[in-house]
């Protein structure tokens, strides 16, 4: 679960706004396998979607698929038979996720959504220097996905509100990491306010 949106400000250390000339949104995970835990975030992940599209930012989802290839092994060991399966129900985007004909859906068997899939190489190809991060879970994928971004060269961005996971502990303490070292805090009004701004010089 998100904290309520005002409580995330005390973890910044720095601030910025994205350049949506420079910038993609990943949007992690949001799929059936986490229909419960990203229910309560689906309007802040349309609104973020709607906002990053309208500014003209490329939109990239991620699905986690768990496949039995020696990457997968810790997951394995960690989850068990908490699999997602390639072609079931768990597997595919959320109806409420925003998805346009065109977005890139990069498929994903660990943490990371840049471990061994070519996102690095198409977000190159897009131009993009900067990542916003929203979807689930925020401590799990988000976090890791968002930790790589930053030692690949992205600037990261990391939304407070369009992420979620099992507790706001767990969701609070990942924002204090991203906010002391790795990313920019944002949420859907702070990207309302920044991506509304006339095209920067």
């Amino acid at each position: 679960m998100p904290p309520p949106a005002t409580t995330y400000t005390r973890y910044e250390t720095r601030r910025r706004d994205p350049d949506p000339r420079r910038a993609a949104l990943l949007v992690i995970d949001v799929q059936g396998h986490f229909a419960s835990l990203a229910a309560p975030i689906m309007p802040a992940i349309a609104s973020t979607v709607a906002l990053c599209r309208a500014a003209g930012m490329p939109v990239v989802y991620t699905c986690h698929v768990d496949r039995d290839a020696p990457r997968g092994r810790p997951l394995r060991e960690w989850w068990g038979r908490d699999r997602i399966d390639a072609g079931t129900p768990a597997a595919e985007l959320l109806p409420g996720a925003g998805r346009a004909e065109g977005d890139l859906v990069v498929e994903k068997g660990t943490y990371s959504a840049f471990a061994g899939t070519g996102l690095e190489e198409a977000l190159r190809r897009a131009g993009a220097e900067e990542v916003v991060v929203a979807g689930v879970m925020t401590n799990l994928c988000c976090e890791t996905t968002a930790r790589d971004a930053f030692v690949r060269g992205f600037r990261v961005f990391f939304s407070a509100d369009a992420t979620a996971t099992a507790t706001r502990d767990l969701h609070e303490a990942t924002l204090a990491n991203m906010a002391y070292g790795f990313a920019y805090i944002v949420d859907c009004e702070r990207l309302q306010a920044a991506l509304g701004k006339p095209d920067k010089q």
